[in-house]
């Protein structure tokens, strides 16, 4: 009797998420809303799953399904030749007048990630469920539902395979012969849907253009059947009991016991400059292989395979920031406490570690990385086309990738990039009349690098916008200090950071003093104010520009010297770093946004792009340049504290830069707030925030504020250049004590401490490659070198 009240206060405990309390997301509800469900991902792809009782629902996507086919970048082949006339409109001070030419410098509207279609499972349970439960278990990346009916227990395990290129569902009764359902799939894309036997074969293709939703057109999304990528899924059951039925579009299982879904998908894109209807993959080949095979394997063989890969890259990084008393509730019950103010570590830890969740989920393409919405996406024309948004969101879902030991999934951005500077060169050309490569504010899987607007139709304040390039690149120079990997620098990472400086240093124009800036130019999404009263967006030397033009050429000049190669181009960039327009504090103390002293139109602007060299770039710091770092810190007290989503997760990690982790914890903290799905909005919502299922609320839904947040978790523990590691320096008063294992810092070098009282106890170095660096806690520095594959003991 003792054994079975200790198995079922085991289950009980397991049930509730005891468990893993840190690495558990779970509800007692299925979920109705797309920002409830459940998210799986092998990096390629995605699965939503909503868990419902009588028909569960699940989103499929795949991350190379996209409208459109391979970029033409000479579609506006004479738009450099206006350039001259915006230069002398800024010259005679005349914004209006470039605003107004800037439009001719425009081009064509990015295509859209598209939703393949939706996997119903359809049950022949009428009765009402009790008990139920479901989960997603992040520490394995596995998704479970359980009820109730009639007495009868129903289990559902979902999984995404990344070794096996499979999406497997297992449908279990705890009663022989109480399991029915039916299996059918939907598609807002042009598709067939064949059933035989246990197999369903659906085979279909995307648009070959489908429009931002916020274009008003009458022909929005264009099929056409020769042209747009193809696409296959293909929905296997394999059962244990019962017997299998099908229709011309079903298939299912009557009376059984146990079964198992296998779900492949396949496309027929090739790469960013490959037809994928002329000279894409054999889609239908791709699938019915990947399925054959994972079909003839054991269901355990497959989903240890699979936990084995993903426990790979999530293990580690493990958090631990002190004890809490917070109840163990459902995640979405959490929420809702935690926004009133409470305590609750577990949950802290959770959203940190969901987001690397997300990131090995979604970023495992070569040359697609994840995008607005990682790879979860349902709409024909979702939010922002669910592009790569170079203007600060692309960006920012990487800015974990290196520090929190997940280089592997940068991998898929960088690939992106080399695709995007080979297009970004005719752009560079054709719209800017210079050399080099650059991308404008928004791209797509087929790396397109042109300002959008529709040829004129867009405003230039974020239409038009110069420095994708050159963020980007800054990627490549972050991939090797956090690697110290010297064949990425000389092999692929330099030749592109080297066209990106290309292009900055010949777009760079003197000022009336004889300093270099970018003319025309813009900050992101935001507009001025001139003394005249002009609200405007083209102007010269936007801080944004400068900024980032600073950490392209330092990083550059870096990368040139360490290869020992380019010493005439180093030396150009050297002579235009030294030149290039300074830093300018304004009248209230901030860090100027614009070449003059004018007055934001919107003060508290979501964009904060001027700061950019503060973070993510590192050449504005409280140590080296403390009057630039005190105006970047009166700028954020200007914007204030309320923002969307993804601002919000990178004005916390600005403040982690400014060492202040009291102030980065309050909007961390604010950044969990909890938001109604579906776009409800209650007291709970403030601006961005964070849905049931841990999904960032831009709102609507963008993943780059769990991207940011998870980023800025590691940024107030380590922080770190070339030379010099600094624990600890943004550490908040709630997490006192705690540890980290498995941070990683430039230099090639892993973290793992302790801290007690805010002081650090204990730390290990490890060291990839080998190296020196002089560690920083406080007041106490010590200096270590060590040799490749090194761990050590520091003692401060």
């Amino acid at each position: 009797m003792k054994k079975t009240k200790l198995l079922l206060l085991l289950f009980t405990i397991s049930l509730a998420g005891y468990a893993q309390p840190d690495k558990t997301l779970w509800y007692k509800k299925p979920a109705q809303y797309f920002e409830e469900s459940l998210v799986l991902g092998n990096g390629k792809l995605g699965a939503t799953v909503f868990g419902g009782v009588q028909s569960d629902k699940i989103y499929l996507n795949d991350a190379t399904l996209w409208s459109g086919e391979p970029v033409n970048p000479n579609m506006n082949p004479e738009a450099y030749k206006h350039i001259p006339a915006i230069r002398e409109a800024l010259q005679k001070e005349d914004y209006k007048l470039a605003d107004q030419l800037y439009r001719k410098i425009q081009g064509k509207y990015s295509e859209s990630f598209a939703p393949l279609g939706t996997l119903y499972i359809n049950f022949a349970n009428e009765d009402k469920a009790q008990n139920y439960y479901r989960e997603l278990n992040i520490g394995e990346a596995v998704s479970k539902t359980t009820y109730e009916i009639d007495g009868v227990k129903y289990t559902r395990e979902y999984f995404v395979s990344h070794p096996d290129q499979i999406m497997i569902i297992k449908l279990t009764s705890s009663k022989a012969g109480a399991l029915s359902f039916d299996v059918k799939f939907n598609s807002l894309l042009k598709n067939k849907v064949t059933a035989n036997g246990n197999l369903l074969s659906v085979n279909g293709y995307a648009p070959v253009k489908a429009l931002p939703n916020y274009v008003n057109s009458p022909n929005a999304v264009v099929f056409d059947e020769s042209k747009g990528t193809r696409f296959t899924t293909l929905a296997k059951i394999k059962n244990t009991g019962g017997s299998v039925l099908a229709t011309d579009s079903t298939i299912g299982i009557k009376n059984g016991t146990e079964a198992l879904i296998f779900v492949s998908i396949a496309t027929s894109f090739n790469g960013f400059d490959k037809n994928p209807a002329t000279e894409g993959l054999d889609n239908k080949a791709i699938a019915a292989a990947n399925l054959n095979k994972a079909f003839a394997k054991p269901f355990l063989q497959l989903k240890q395979a699979h936990i084995k890969d993903y426990q790979t890259f999530f293990n580690r990084v493990s958090l631990n920031i002190g004890a809490s008393q917070a109840p163990v509730l459902p995640t979405d019950e959490r929420l809702r406490r935690y926004a009133e103010g409470k305590e609750d570590k577990v949950l802290e830890v959770l959203y940190f570690q969901y987001g690397r969740y997300l990131l090995i989920s979604s970023s495992r393409t070569n040359g697609v990385p994840a995008n607005l919405q990682g790879i979860w996406n349902p709409y024909m024309r979702p939010p922002w086309s669910s592009n790569y948004t170079t203007n600060i969101n692309a960006e920012e879902n990487y800015w974990l990738a290196e520090n929190t030991n997940l280089s592997e999934m940068h991998k898929p951005l960088l690939g992106f990039i080399r695709n995007a500077s080979e297009t970004g060169k005719i752009t560079a050309r054709t719209f800017y009349g210079v050399n080099g490569w650059t991308v404008a504010h928004n791209s797509d899987i087929w790396a397109m690098s042109n300002p959008v607007g529709d040829f004129g139709n867009g405003d230039p304040v974020w239409a038009n916008w110069t420095m994708g390039g050159t963020w980007l690149s800054t990627h490549l120079w972050e991939h090797y200090i956090f690697t110290k990997d010297i064949s990425f620098l000389k092999n692929e990472a330099y030749g592109i950071m080297r066209g990106a400086a290309q292009f900055c240093q010949e777009w760079l124009v003197p000022d009336k003093n004889g300093n270099l800036v970018t003319s025309p130019s813009t900050s992101p999404e935001n507009k001025y104010i001139t003394s005249t009263g002009y609200h405007g967006a083209t102007l010269y030397g936007a801080t944004a520009d400068l900024a980032m033009i600073r950490e392209c050429f330092e990083q550059t000049i870096k990368a040139s010297k360490i290869l020992n190669t380019d010493v005439e181009f180093r030396t150009r960039l050297e002579q235009a770093l030294a030149k290039l327009y300074p830093y300018q504090i304004g009248k209230k103390g901030n860090l100027q946004e614009w070449y003059y002293d004018w007055e934001d139109e919107d003060p508290k602007h979501r964009h904060q792009s001027h700061l950019f060299g503060l973070f993510p770039g590192n050449h504005i710091t409280p140590e080296k340049t403390p009057s630039l770092a005190e105006a970047c810190r009166k700028t954020l007290e200007i914007k204030g504290d309320e923002t969307t989503g993804w601002s919000k997760g990178w004005r916390i990690n600005l403040w982690a830069r400014l060492w202040d982790g009291n102030h980065a914890y309050k909007m961390y903290r604010e950044l969990l707030h909890y938001v109604e799905p579906d776009g409800v909005k209650t007291k709970y919502a403030r601006g961005g925030g964070t849905y049931p299922n841990l999904f960032d609320a831009h709102p609507p839904f963008q993943i780059d504020g769990n991207f940011g947040g998870a980023a800025a978790v590691a940024e107030m523990l380590v922080q770190s250049d070339e030379n010099l590691i600094r624990l600890l320096p943004a550490l908040p008063d709630d997490w006192s004590n705690g540890s980290v294992k498995g941070l990683c810092a430039r230099g090639g070098f892993e973290i793992t401490m302790t801290w007690a009282n805010k002081t650090v106890k204990s730390i290990t170095v490890y060291s990839k490659k080998g190296g020196q660096t002089t560690l920083v806690s406080g007041s106490k520095s010590k200096k270590i070198n060590l040799k490749a594959g090194q761990k050590l003991n520091v003692v401060l």
